[in-house]
């Protein structure tokens, strides 16, 4: 689990920057706090999908608007077993950890349960389950 992770405040109109941040730090997701409340998260392919790909002015739009909101997460004192079940169902490559308070802990990815658990059949078992297609909406 990442656990210095870079939260960005909501109101925030640098999405170039934050890609930037994404860039430098080598992840793709960044979360969007208002203070220690935990509001959302912001992804590459939020940044792509929802802000580029629509044609959003760069300079005023918001992180706000292009933000995951519906968050799912798990608790710091949960089993990675936990974590790699939701990581499989929701068909999510990285996964928020919070804390009881619901204050943000850190962020499990993918790579984390092949690096960090050396269970080599759990983190295949997630990106194939991950990886599944999924038919578009609408």
């Amino acid at each position: 689990m990442q656990t210095i992770v870079r939260p960005i405040p909501r109101g925030s109109t640098r999405r170039r920057r934050n890609a930037a941040v994404m860039q430098r730090l080598n992840v793709g997701i960044l979360p969007v706090c208002d203070g220690d409340i935990l509001l959302g998260v912001v992804t590459d392919r939020d940044i792509a999908v929802r802000a580029v790909a629509t044609g959003r002015e760069p300079a005023s739009t918001t992180v706000q608007q292009v933000m995951t909101q519906e968050l799912v997460y798990c608790y710091d004192d949960q089993e990675v077993a936990v974590a790699a079940r939701l990581m499989q169902d929701k068909q999510l490559r990285r996964l928020v950890v919070v804390n009881r308070d619901k204050q943000l802990a850190g962020i499990v990815s993918l790579g984390d349960l092949a690096i960090e658990t050396a269970n080599e059949r759990l983190a295949g078992q997630v990106l194939e389950r991950i990886s599944a297609p999924v038919h578009p909406k609408g």
